[in-house]
């Protein structure tokens, strides 16, 4: 089987090597964002491993309504873009709907499918269309081999019925 290759900003990520996707789990300020970034830049640097810098500017799925979902959509992509100006690390975030994935595929490097949503086709195509990385978060409702019907690529219509 040939190797599958993600092309996320400037790296070309396999599994063949170690790769991490880490950043905070929100953003709450661009201080904060700058001082993760530079760290994992550090870490990336020394340790030898490709680091995708990773923060989302809104957390839709929170369990109460009280709790803080993020800066927003605008400042989080403004956020976002200087850190990978910055740092030169590449930069993901979770993306909610269709809409969301056309504006955010125009900053991201890679557009991350929260679990909750991977079996939203509308929303797993329109992140394919932005021409960017997808990263398809699998459910805990879904078995391993499930998701790989939800993967834009691996999609495939149901034969049409004639009656």
């Amino acid at each position: 089987m040939p190797q599958r290759i993600a092309n996320i900003g400037s790296l070309s990520l396999s599994g063949d090597h170690l790769f991490l996707i880490a950043g905070p789990c929100v953003i709450e300020s661009q201080d904060l964002c700058r001082r993760i970034a530079e760290h994992l830049k550090n870490v990336a640097e020394q340790h030898r491993v490709a680091v995708v810098f990773k923060a989302s500017y809104d957390k839709a799925n929170r369990t109460s309504t009280k709790s803080f979902r993020g800066v927003g959509m605008a400042k989080g992509l403004k956020i976002l873009a200087a850190i990978r100006e910055e740092f030169g690390l590449p930069v993901l975030s979770d993306v909610h709907t269709p809409e969301e994935a056309t504006e955010a595929g125009l900053v991201l490097d890679c557009l991350q499918i929260p679990a909750f949503l991977c079996r939203q086709t509308d929303l797993v195509q329109a992140a394919a269309k932005a021409g960017k990385a997808v990263n398809l978060k699998k459910g805990q409702f879904l078995a391993p081999w499930d998701i790989r019907t939800s993967s834009p690529r691996r999609s495939r219509r149901a034969p049409s019925r004639s009656s």
